[in-house]
């Protein structure tokens, strides 16, 4: 398959996506299979927290929102533009994690857009999804079903791979995967760099990049660093109208789990009834629950947070570092925010 047709077939996938952009389907006539895949998507959505108790429909439907937004011409043009492509198809092995909705979605498009076959080992935790939207791509093209192979046993037979987990999962690729060439992905959170002078819409995103997917992706905020003597009052005031998301069972467990945790260690805790808050140098916070330190100095911060570079993937503030991301911006990363700041593409494109 040609690039262009490739580009063209993730397009018409976007279109087909952003019919499901908000919570009220909006059934488009002009997109191609509808027919065939609009009720079963909707269906799909609805039936995704029976398949992963994380998966709401509110967090699915903003995934595919979120994929609808970046899948256009314009997008895919200026994300491929300073990149040269040659003809030689390799197998590239993915191994995809599955905390957030399609968070491997990014892995498979890089894959077939750089001329590639995928040999894809999904996580159980996010099997369906991907597997539907491929689906659709075949009905598109039937080129595709040729392209992409998902594998339940043992991955072989690849060329390079691409390999997401945890610390412990990297340790484990890194011994087994070594001999090819690879990317391998460990444990990365998130971080905000607050001054006092935030206004109230910025704190109220600031939730957003916290709670979103309840908290479960490396792109979440699970740090906050303050000035010394901050007053937590308005973050806690702007942070209530996601009061909400304690009305979820998997969440409130985790609410009541790690908040009792902390009080029988005699920590220190903020609590607002459905998130706490606890001073810790650790980057990775439980779910619930965000830590926080406090800072005399940006630029000591930003020399800090340069040398711990490999343990962050998002820094949240109002332009205080180089690369920051906007309030509420973390889950709606551009086809060009590589995981781990990993060019994939690069990689790709160099194999």
């Amino acid at each position: 398959m040609l690039q262009s047709e490739i580009k063209s077939s993730f397009v018409e996938l976007g279109n087909f996506l952003r019919q499901f952009s908000s919570e009220n389907y909006t059934k488009n006539t002009s997109v191609l299979y509808n027919d065939l895949y609009f009720e079963p998507m909707a269906n799909l959505i609805e039936l995704s927290q029976s398949h992963n108790g994380w998966f709401t429909p509110e967090n699915v439907t903003f995934s595919l929102k979120s994929w609808a937004d970046a899948l256009t011409e314009s997008n895919l043009n200026t994300w491929l533009e300073p990149y040269s492509f040659v003809e030689k198809e390799k197998n590239i092995g993915l191994i995809l994690a599955g905390n957030i909705p399609l968070v491997g979605f990014h892995d498979l498009l890089s894959v077939l857009i750089s001329g590639h076959k995928a040999l894809v080992k999904t996580s159980s935790n996010d099997q369906h999804l991907l597997k539907f939207l491929v689906q659709y791509l075949i009905t598109l093209d039937q080129r595709f079903s040729e392209k992409i192979t998902f594998v339940e046993g043992k991955l072989e037979g690849f060329d390079a791979v691409i390999a997401t987990g945890s610390n412990n999962t990297a340790r484990y690729f890194e011994y087994y995967l070594s001999s090819k060439p690879n990317i391998i992905r460990k444990n990365r959170n998130s971080v905000a760099i607050l001054t006092g002078n935030e206004s109230h819409e910025d704190l109220v995103l600031l939730g957003e990049d916290i709670l979103r997917y309840f908290g479960l992706g490396c792109r979440n905020v699970s740090k906050l660093f303050v000035p010394k003597n901050y007053n937590f009052d308005a973050f806690f005031q702007a942070i209530f109208e996601y009061q909400d998301i304690v009305k979820y069972e998997k969440y409130a467990n985790n609410y009541d789990y790690n908040k009792a945790v902390y009080l029988m260690s005699n920590y220190k805790l903020l609590d607002n009834g459905f998130l706490t808050l606890r001073e810790d140098v650790s980057y990775s916070s439980p779910i619930s629950s965000v830590f926080y330190e406090f800072y005399e100095d940006v630029a000591a911060l930003k020399n800090r947070l340069q040398t711990e570079h490999e343990q962050i993937q998002c820094i949240v503030s109002n332009g205080l570092t180089e690369n920051s991301v906007g309030f509420g911006q973390t889950q709606q990363p551009k086809l060009w925010d590589y995981a781990d700041n990993v060019d994939t593409l690069a990689f790709l494109t160099k194999i």
